[in-house]
């Protein structure tokens, strides 16, 4: 469930596979330097460094636009005087993964509002259908395998999941972020797909694992999606957490249904084989079990509390 700060990471991640190849080639062509375009201000030139560093190390990293000093103005006038093509949709670029799409990253003023035309998938709620849509995702061990019945691969499912739910108005995320540096920046995402499957499988590990793990993989995932947005995704501490957020996912395993309506998703369907849901237990409205059993646990549980308002008395007695 990766999420920084409502951030579901994609570009912190293609960041450092991009970095890696870059890395190796270096090291077969015997290149004592490597270039990339990072600022000074944003958070790629320190993704960048730790891989280049891990997988090219002893080499000059450059980063022209850094080390410079430019502004995006100054970019742009360079790239004309050379004869570079530059087109912008909106200042301060776009970055594009089926996961998630990264808008004018730190050059959005406070209160400036986006323009529809910016917009890949997203529909304003006040413009999508006025009928809903019901959408049914099918999990196998934590991963989503198929939508409405069809068996399908990721790359298939997640851009179909996009257009679907970004026609009905869902995955805007516009946040206030926290970079490496620990600057605040106004940030604009993109992400139907990510936005949908992140609930729908967070809804089903509800279903289907434990209190202890459930506790337990929350401060997982922050760890994890700490670790990637700031670069480290070849520490060897996320291969450790991979694997334990793996060995979860056994167990999760089911469907969930979701009606899609004018920026809302809300979920009106599960089913799962591995469920730990048991009403036939838990309810009020059947017997389960011996109640009275649970006077006893009750007094044992509450021990603690008892000893707690003997002190109180001993501390204030004083």
């Amino acid at each position: 469930n990766s999420d920084y700060m409502g951030y579901p990471v994609s570009t912190s991640m293609t960041r450092q596979l991009i970095a890696r190849k870059v890395a190796e080639k270096a090291v077969e062509l015997g290149a004592d330097a490597l270039v990339e375009g990072s600022t000074g201000k944003g958070n790629d030139q320190y993704r960048m460094h730790n891989v280049f560093t891990m997988f090219a190390p002893g080499r000059k990293v450059i980063a022209p636009v850094r080390d410079f000093d430019l502004i995006r103005a100054e970019e742009e006038a360079l790239c004309k005087a050379w004869g570079i093509p530059v087109t912008e949709v909106i200042t301060g670029g776009d970055d594009k993964t089926m996961w998630c799409r990264s808008i004018a990253s730190g050059a959005i003023d406070l209160n400036m509002e986006i323009p529809e035309s910016v917009w890949m998938w997203y529909v304003p709620p006040e413009k999508a259908p006025n009928e809903p849509e019901i959408v049914e995702i099918v999990y196998e061990k934590g991963i989503p395998v198929a939508v409405n019945g069809k068996q399908m691969l990721l790359k298939e499912l997640v851009p179909l999941l996009n257009e679907k739910a970004g026609s009905h108005g869902i995955g805007l995320i516009d946040i206030f972020e926290e970079g490496i540096m620990n600057l605040k920046s106004r940030e604009l995402y993109e992400a139907p797909a990510a936005t949908l499957i992140l609930k729908t499988h967070r809804d089903l590990e509800q279903m289907c694992l434990t209190k202890e793990e459930l506790m337990f993989k929350k401060g997982v995932e922050q760890k994890w999606a700490y670790m990637v947005y700031h670069g480290e995704w070849f520490h060897p501490i996320r291969k450790a957490l991979d694997a334990f957020i793996a060995e979860t996912q056994d167990m999760v395993n089911g469907t969930v249904r979701v009606k899609l309506y004018k920026g809302n998703a809300d979920i009106v369907y599960r089913d799962s084989r591995s469920s730990l849901f048991s009403p036939e237990i838990r309810s009020i409205k059947s017997s389960g079990f011996s109640q009275p059993m649970c006077a006893d646990a009750a007094k044992i549980r509450g021990l603690q509390f008892e000893i707690l308002a003997k002190r109180e008395q001993l501390v204030k007695g004083k």
